[in-house]
């Protein structure tokens, strides 16, 4: 019995890479592109390319836009001196979403990590601290996930912020131990940045 030729096969070990889709589920996604390639894989195709040439990390919070500085940094409504610190792009995705947040964020890029060789050099942990001073911060919000690296690099964080004159707050109840924020709902999140606490 024939399988799928080269291309579609490389399709496929493609699709299957992305997050949350094994070889079975990037199948039938393929295959249904393909009965609505003019609906649906070439407008997909076209964005993708789009995207892959216009997007770039936002000069000073690290999120993704098309544009060196993103819209959220830009907005001077935005500079109530706040800044609350997340892991990675869909934890900032995720807090917009819930729109309980009216300050700026600092994008980690992940958090800190013995195992896998991530220090605060290979975070932008530096840059928020330069930040702080340069912006004139007065609360800096922790939102880390719960997991034992995310409170490692939190209290890193509250530690190098500490002699600054700042608040230090983190995410309070609602917010489950070992919980992703990409992964919780609109209103767990609003709860939990309305009861934040200090770090």
């Amino acid at each position: 019995m024939a399988g799928p030729d080269s291309d579609l096969e490389n399709l496929i070990a493609l699709m299957a890479r992305l997050p949350g889709l094994g070889p079975r589920s990037a199948r039938r996604a393929v295959l249904h592109m393909i009965k609505k390639r003019g609906q649906l894989m070439d407008p997909l195709s076209d964005a993708l390319h789009r995207v892959a040439t216009t997007a770039r990390e936002c000069v000073t919070c690290g999120n993704i836009g098309t544009t060196e500085v993103c819209s959220i940094c830009r907005n001077a409504k935005r500079a109530n001196g706040m800044i609350c610190v997340v892991e990675d792009v869909a934890d900032l995705w995720a807090m917009e979403r819930a729109s309980v947040f009216s300050g700026r964020y600092h994008i980690l890029g992940g958090v800190l990590s013995a195992l896998d060789n991530i220090g605060p050099d290979e975070l932008r942990i530096p840059l928020l601290a330069q930040r702080v001073r340069d912006e004139g911060i007065t609360e800096v919000i922790l939102a880390l996930n719960a997991t034992v690296d995310g409170q490692t690099t939190a209290h890193y964080i509250a530690d190098k912020l500490e002699g600054m004159g700042i608040a230090v707050t983190s995410l309070a109840q609602g917010v489950p131990i070992g919980g992703e924020l990409d992964y919780l709902d609109d209103g767990t999140i609003s709860a939990a940045l309305k009861a934040r606490r200090a770090f």
